[in-house]
């Protein structure tokens, strides 16, 4: 009697093993369903880590397992969430449970405490820590960039295969999508009877041209910014042409060619990259970082003088799909007062140019000017910005206005949208919690992303090839 029992207890054990896979297999999927997002920070070397908790989200529980080493950039990220805690305006309830043991990463893949793994720091190691992570088969989001040497982007290309295998969307952040001047000169070039049809450009006049201008001191979140020293050393932090230049190679993409899906091998052609440098004296160094000399890593890019030389600036020329593109970064140490970082953007349009300026004029905020060509009406070319305008606030862009200027019309933008940089960390985050929630990136962002990051590390080799 208990032998012929044996049989049908192994299959009952069989069907519940079965049972309880399948149902572990559904509770690892995802629904957007409310704190079902449990985050990991892994050594958030870089004030970004924090902005993407600047504010609560329903779908992501407020205890936040953090593994890092124990410093000052730790110290500095934990007071940052802090402040947010204690803000009077609409505070977050985030609680921070650290692990700082020299083991840190081994340590998070173990205990694996969540399911969303935020990776924003030193970018020589974010290669490295994106891959372990996707290993363990955790969900990444990554700041940017996600690769600074061409063989970081070797292995970036078998990262992306790796996490479709393992049920995870690997997604880098990008901000300046979400900034309202480039959403909207997105959208204009979309309407024919406005823009025409983008250029195709040439090396020396580019359909499209995107320039950047960073500072390394500068205020977050209302306090000084104190950056770590390794953010002055380009094996660490990356070049110009690889690091903000991240951004602008990803404008380029996503406002030429919106969801299509771009192939670095087939549709890209590079044509040439340069750098230059960055000079800090050490009292410079001193006020950003708060230390009292230069570190020994940092030895090999001083001059004579004792100045620092950062190889932060960089301008690459490419194409993609016969459209010629510039992009350009530079860095300077403080902004001028009143100022901050700023942009610079053209798209050249067959019927109109739109222009993003960012300068004194503009009071260093972003501007975006329609421009018709010379041969084309005036008149016929404000019927169509009218319709233009008429159109955009019919649907998500309400309020929008122009008014005329010497060459053509400024758009007029509710202070609503002018959200500030900040802001954007929390509109990625949104858009990849629903992302996760549907189990899938859109089909152009995995291409584009490779793309991308092929532009930015074939602009390091082309950048050092004379």
């Amino acid at each position: 009697m208990f032998k012929s029992a044996i049989p049908f207890l192994s299959i009952a054990i069989l069907f519940f093993a079965c049972n309880t896979a399948k149902t572990q297999s559904k509770s690892m999927k995802l629904s957007g369903a409310s704190k079902e997002i449990k985050l990991i920070t892994l050594d958030p070397g870089h004030f970004h880590a924090a902005l993407v908790q600047k504010n609560n989200y329903t779908q992501v529980d407020p205890t936040v397992h953090i593994y890092a080493p124990d410093g000052p950039e730790l110290k500095a990220h934990l007071a940052r969430i802090e402040s947010y805690n204690k803000r009077t305006s609409e505070p977050t309830n985030w609680v921070s449970k650290v692990y700082t043991g020299s083991d840190y990463l081994s340590k998070m893949i173990a205990e694996k405490s969540g399911n969303v793994v935020v990776i924003s720091g030193n970018n020589a190691q974010k290669t490295h820590y994106i891959q372990s992570c996707i290993e363990a088969g955790i969900n990444v989001l990554a700041d940017k960039p996600m690769a600074i040497k061409p063989a970081d982007f070797l292995r970036l290309q078998e990262l992306f295969p790796l996490a479709k295998k393992k049920g995870v969307l690997l997604y880098d952040i990008m901000t300046e999508r979400h900034e309202i001047s480039t959403v909207l000169q997105r959208e204009l070039s979309k309407i024919p009877a406005l823009f025409g049809t983008l250029e195709k450009g040439t090396p020396d006049n580019p359909a499209i041209t995107k320039e950047s201008v960073h500072h390394f001191f500068k205020y977050v979140s209302g306090a000084p910014l104190i950056r770590p020293a390794w953010f002055f050393d380009v094996e660490q932090q990356g070049e110009g042409v690889v690091d903000v230049s991240t951004h602008l190679v990803d404008l380029v993409l996503w406002e030429c060619f919106p969801e299509q899906s771009i192939s670095y091998q087939k549709d890209i052609q590079m044509q040439s990259a340069k750098r230059a440098a960055t000079d800090l004296t050490s009292a410079q160094f001193k006020l950003v970082t708060g230390l009292p000399g230069f570190p020994g890593f940092l030895k090999k890019d001083l001059s004579k003088d004792s100045t620092l030389k950062v190889f932060s600036n960089g301008e690459t020329h490419f194409s993609v799909k016969g459209v010629h593109a510039k992009v350009s970064v530079i860095w300077n140490f403080q902004a001028p007062e009143g100022a901050g970082d700023t942009h610079f953007s053209i798209m050249r349009g067959t019927k109109a140019n739109l222009i993003i300026r960012q300068s004194a004029a503009e009071k260093y905020r972003p501007v975006l000017y329609v421009e018709p060509l010379a041969n084309v009406d005036r008149n016929a070319a404000e019927m169509a910005l009218k319709a233009a305008i008429q159109q955009l606030n019919a649907t998500q862009f309400k309020g929008l206005a122009y008014e005329p200027t010497e060459k053509g019309w400024k758009i007029s933008i509710p202070e609503s949208y002018n959200v500030g940089h900040e802001a954007h960390f929390s509109q990625v985050t949104e858009k990849y919690l629903l992302y996760l929630a549907e189990g899938k990136l859109p089909a152009w962002e995995v291409p584009n992303m490779l793309a991308k990051y092929y532009v930015t590390t074939k602009a390091y080799e082309l950048s050092r090839s004379k």
